[in-house]
């Protein structure tokens, strides 16, 4: 067994476990944190044309892992948000005051959607890719109802629409090519109607899956009501992995078919989610609601750097740059969500207003906050500077300030409204209830904002990682 296989059976191993070990679940994690460390760190330093076709078939009967620099990061982002999150959840348990069973739930869930994701930045095959969709939904619709039944049949429902649809174009592309691996649609799309129409199903499939405004609604209640722990893997990497899909849709499979100019499809509506998400977030008087909103500003920088991507004459920069953003909101919004329900556990109610005295009563959370929110905010030395400071630079260079306003205008609304939170942290209030001192759930935010902001001092190496097999590498560099 290949080690690429091991970081998708892995997980499900531990999956199966925790199915058959009860309360006693929650102790797995101590091993499967190093183990996928581990997994993740080799993953990182595999030669750069590695990969491995599952079950040694030839294409296009063989599925293709190919661990390229768009996996390597993500795989890594994935293995440090969930190690921290699980620990956090082994020492505060995700459960409501008389269902212990909750807590049992959990377990289970967070490796299926480990394996789900693992496999889905691997994976080339778009069928496949359809699998992990099914899984990371499966998981994320279980999480999402541990804090509202009625949001998370919401988000079944309209995760069912983006899945049916999404299934459709791939039968389409099964009729037309006989093919559904991405490397070998690449060689033989054509811009035909069945061709357009997959495409076009697959992108709405996905773009509701990701939560692109105006495709976002279950997003918002979802990730609100849902336990801090659950909040955090939903915005860190449910969203995700539909992202990295339709990279491999527009840039790879089907880079003779799309074009720069077909690519403001997808960068009109992330500009317009920048906006929006800033807006409403400034408008929200609940913490989780704002930090929910926050998630769909950020996903809009994703889509926005497409167009600059497709649009550069040397596309590294703007490349790195929407990675970078996409690794360092994974950091960084896991930390706030969990910061956040720490912060709420010790607050004397959930609105913002009801924050007062938490600088002085949990210093080391509202620090995890604040430097969270400084990578979101987009301020130096964080990596959501680097990122969005190369998105800018290629916006700028191409001429198009439409988006490089909105990047800025997004920072500064950004500011706004995590400024307001922080504010409201350092005002005197009521006396906070005895917040959590037990060190793990400190830590595990303040871990996860710390390696947001380091990142901004990885610059070159981070932007080499995500250079390896790249779309719009020399010829041959994608494929095997």
């Amino acid at each position: 067994m290949s080690p690429l296989d091991l970081l998708v059976a892995v997980p499900l191993g531990f999956m199966l476990a925790a199915l058959l070990s009860g309360r006693a679940a929650r102790w797995l994690i101590l091993p499967a944190v190093p183990a996928m460390a581990g997994l993740a760190l080799w993953l990182a330093l595999v030669p750069p044309d590695a990969a491995y076709l599952v079950g040694h078939w030839d294409l296009p009967l063989g599925i293709l892992l190919r661990p390229d620099g768009v996996a390597r990061l993500m795989v890594a982002a994935t293995a440090l948000v969930i190690g921290a999150v699980g620990l956090h959840a082994l020492v505060d348990p995700p459960e409501k005051a008389g269902n212990a069973a909750q807590a049992e739930t959990f377990w289970p869930l967070i490796y299926l959607l480990w394996a789900g994701a693992n496999a889905g930045f691997l994976t080339t095959d778009l069928f496949n890719l359809y699998v992990t969709l099914e899984m990371v939904s499966l998981a994320a619709v279980a999480l999402a109802a541990m804090g509202s039944l009625e949001a998370a049949l919401r988000y079944f429902m309209i995760a069912l629409v983006g899945s049916l649809a999404y299934l459709l174009g791939v039968a389409l592309l099964v009729g037309r090519y006989n093919t559904v691996d991405v490397t070998l649609l690449s060689q033989v799309a054509q811009p035909d109607l069945a061709t357009m129409l997959a495409l076009g199903l697959m992108t709405a499939g996905l773009l509701i899956k990701a939560a692109l405004f105006p495709l976002h609604g279950w997003l918002p209640p979802a990730h609100a009501a849902a336990p801090a722990p659950a909040s955090a893997l939903l915005s860190a990497i449910a969203v995700k992995l539909g992202f990295v899909i339709l990279l491999r849709l527009w840039f790879e499979a089907f880079p003779a078919v799309t074009g720069p100019t077909a690519l403001h499809v997808l960068g009109g509506p992330g500009a317009l989610a920048v906006i929006y998400g800033s807006v409403q977030a400034m408008r929200q008087q609940r913490l989780k609601a704002l930090v929910a909103y926050s998630t769909v500003a950020q996903v809009g920088y994703l889509f926005l750097a497409f167009p600059l991507v497709a649009g550069a004459p040397d596309p590294s920069g703007a490349w790195a740059g929407m990675m970078l953003h996409a690794v360092a909101h994974m950091l960084a919004k896991a930390a706030m969500f969990l910061a956040a329900g720490l912060m709420l556990k010790a607050a004397a109610g959930d609105r913002i207003g009801d924050l007062g005295g938490l600088a002085q009563a949990m210093p080391l959370t509202v620090t995890a906050f604040g430097l969270a929110a400084v990578s979101l905010m987009g301020l130096p030395p964080s990596g959501g500077f680097t990122g969005k400071f190369l998105l800018l630079n290629a916006a700028i260079a191409q001429g198009a300030f439409l988006y490089a306003g909105v990047m800025i205008l997004g920072g500064l609304l950004a500011a706004v409204y995590f400024f307001r939170t922080l504010s409201a942290c350092f005002a005197a209030g009521p006396a906070p209830r005895e917040p959590a001192t037990r060190g793990v759930c400190t830590a595990a935010p303040l871990v996860l904002a710390g390696l947001a902001i380091a990142m901004g001092f990885g610059g070159s190496a981070l932007h080499n990682l995500s250079a390896i097999a790249a779309p719009w590498a020399a010829p041959g560099a994608a494929a095997p």
